[in-house]
Order: C-alpha cells, then structure tokens, then sequence
C-alpha cells in the first residue's frame, strides 16, 4: 500500500479543477496547467478534494500510484500558490541582474552568461548575489535551477560557486606545505 498513494489531495478554494475523461485542467491564480491520469489509475472526487487510487493490483498500476498522487497535488499546490526556488552567488565578483527577458551573470569568466527567462517564469534579483526563481510548474523551477547552477557548480576548496539555498557544500582542506 502506497503511503503517498493514499492520501487525500485537498484542492484549495482559490482554484478549479476540471475533469474531461483522463484529462484535468487546473487553474489558479498562478496560471494554468493540465495532467493526462493513466488509465490505470482511478481519480474519486471527494467533500474535500481528490483520491486517487490504482485500478488493478498490476505492478505498473502499483508503481504509478503515488507518481500520479505526487504529481497531482504539485500541480494544485503551484497553481495556488506557486514555487521559489532561491540560489545565491558565492564568489569574489559574482552577480547577476535582470534586464528585460533575461538574466545575465557574471560568474568569473571572461564573458557575462545570458539566459533568456521563458514564459510563465518569473526570476528576481533582490540582492546582486541572490536570484530567485518563481513559476507555477515545481518541474520547470527545478531544472532551470539546475542549469544556472551548472554553470559554475560549486566547489569544495573555497566555496565559490551559485549554491542553492541551504545546500550544504562540503568543504577539503587545501595542499598543506
């Protein structure tokens, strides 16, 4: 029995869900979004949300249970109140800055890194060395974390790099004499 499976997905007032066959559509304040369930998968309306349960005791049905109750639940909570995700810049030098459509950072090499920021996304630079990436689709948010960080991973000498918040990089000691 899935444990994640079984629980109730209760969907907040502020957004609608609508059903069309294994087709639902979300939308929010934070936007829209839609998820196609398997067939093998069982989605029950309930007084106060949505359970989903599998339909037989196949291993795929078993296995999708708690994917699809996780997916699910993420599309409610980010069409209702969406997801941040915040990195900081380490590093003598290191900024970032949003003009228009684009984040440029200047992480120590010698050209500036230009990201063009896609629809439905938004990113904030608060701070010079802090950037916050907010959208409706934790998914989205992830991987373009993911890729700003790929450009200067961090590394365990000096602790420069762009760190995810409360990521905690493990430090080496140096050459010793």
């Amino acid at each position: 029995m899935s444990r994640v499976g079984s629980r109730e997905i209760i969907v907040p007032s502020v957004v609608t869900v609508v059903r069309d066959g294994s087709l639902f559509r979300f939308e929010g304040p934070f936007g829209k979004d839609s998820l196609i369930v398997p067939d093998y998968i069982t989605v029950e309306q309930t007084a106060r949300g949505y359970k989903i349960a599998p339909c037989n005791d196949t291993s795929l049905a078993r296995a999708m249970w708690g994917t699809v109750q996780r997916n699910f639940s993420n599309i409610v909570a980010g069409v209702a109140s969406g997801f941040t995700v915040n990195l900081d810049l380490v590093g003598v030098g290191y900024k970032a800055l949003v003009s228009d459509t684009k984040l440029v950072m200047q992480l120590g090499f010698s050209h500036s890194i230009e990201y063009n920021i896609p629809v439905g996304v938004s990113i904030r630079c608060d701070k010079p060395t802090s950037i916050a990436i907010t959208a409706h689709s934790k998914q989205k948010v992830g991987m373009i974390a993911a890729l700003l960080r790929s450009y200067r991973r961090p590394e365990p000498y000096n602790g420069k790099g762009v760190i995810r918040e409360k990521e905690f990089v493990r430090r080496k000691e140096g050459k010793k004499k």
